[in-house]
């Protein structure tokens, strides 16, 4: 039994809620269960030295961990000075996965930058930020084709991301914080509402997982994202 009381295939409660930072671009608040995080997106019409002249925009994201976001308080990382390594990874893989299905040249030459900052956290953080991110982005770019700063359709398919894991011999969707820690194997998959594979992060934390293993952990995956497809789908809509 999980301590959620859920089924091994069922994911947290999921919710979307759009438009709450006035100020921004783009902006949403995401639940998975008791994980809450902002994420807004930010358009400029300027771009890293790098990329001007060449013909595309960039899209690129921030994460961080507010101080109670977690059971005791966390120092503020602009406080240490510098950011952890985690923070680091979090960032390029939301960064990563969003580009992912940006058609940058239709971008044109801007940049939007998703800040996705974790008010609370109990597990899935990162695949939390990501699924949110997606929705910030598409309301930045549809500011972007109201105001004729893209080129075209710059969105090419969605994205959203899910943890899953084998928490005491049994293959689970949508890890909380208590199945996570205990975890023997820990993976998070980024896939598109298309159903392909954008990014695949898979730990053995005990003894090595099996082929077997990994197969149900995608399968588990699969009905993740098409579940939180659909719900990204009627967050944009509504």
């Amino acid at each position: 039994m999980r301590p959620s009381g859920r089924e091994p295939n069922q994911m947290r409660a999921v919710t979307i809620e759009r438009g709450v930072a006035m100020k921004a671009e783009g902006s949403c608040l995401v639940s998975f269960g008791n994980t809450k995080v902002l994420v807004t997106a930010s358009v400029e019409t300027s771009l890293p030295g790098w990329l001007r002249g060449k013909g595309q925009g960039w899209v690129t994201a921030e994460y961080g961990m507010l101080p109670r976001a977690t059971g005791t308080r966390t120092r503020r990382e602009a406080t240490a000075g510098k950011q952890s390594g985690r923070t680091q990874e979090i960032q390029r893989l939301i960064g990563r996965s969003l580009r992912a299905v940006v058609d940058l040249e239709k971008l044109g030459e801007n940049q939007v930058t998703v800040d996705c900052d974790v008010l609370e956290a109990d597990g899935g953080t990162r695949t939390a930020s990501i699924t949110g991110a997606y929705i910030a982005l598409a309301e930045a770019i549809r500011w972007m084709d109201e105001r004729k700063l893209t080129r075209g359709p710059a969105l090419r398919d969605s994205v959203a991301a899910v943890s899953c894991g084998v928490y005491r011999g049994t293959p689970l969707l949508d890890l909380d914080y208590l199945e996570d820690v205990e975890a023997e194997t820990d993976a998070n998959f980024v896939m598109t509402g298309s159903g392909k594979f954008v990014e695949i992060q898979g730990t053995a934390e005990g003894a090595p997982f099996s082929r077997e293993e990994l197969d149900q952990l995608m399968l588990l995956a699969e009905k993740g994202i098409g579940e939180l497809s659909l719900i990204q789908k009627a967050a944009l809509e509504a």
